[in-house]
């Protein structure tokens, strides 16, 4: 019995190893990193229809790629990005939503490697 439970540890501790390594790979992973966004971050939008794209330093998969428009953590509107936009630009556009302060909340996976890098772009709408 003691034998046995002295090759569990062992069996534990080696698993735990091989997973602190898988996790040092994902670490390491490139995730994707905003080059700019339309709104800026804290811009004020004036217009009733707005535009949203957010450049990325690296393509990224449009499909598996969400854009939402989020105020006080609830989503408010998501956005469907155009699927045909440039390999490394998240694109939608809409209505404005009605003055207030909110978030653009972005997630997207990279071509490359399928790493999903997320954020969020502040911005406020005008009376």
């Amino acid at each position: 019995m003691r034998n046995r439970r002295h090759c569990r540890r062992r069996l534990g501790s080696g698993t735990m190893i091989v997973m602190l390594i898988a996790g040092f790979g994902i670490a390491e992973a490139d995730s994707l990193h905003v080059r700019g966004s339309t709104p800026a971050a804290e811009a004020v939008i004036r217009e009733r229809h707005a535009e949203y794209a957010i450049r990325f330093d690296g393509p990224v998969d449009h499909v598996r790629s969400r854009m939402d428009i989020m105020q006080e953590g609830k989503v408010i509107r998501t956005l469907r990005p155009l699927l045909n936009s440039a390999p490394d630009v998240l694109f939608a556009s809409g209505e404005t939503p009605p003055p207030g302060h909110y978030t653009l909340h972005w997630q997207v996976r990279s071509l490359a490697d399928a790493v999903v890098s997320e954020g969020e772009i502040p911005f406020s709408v005008a009376d």
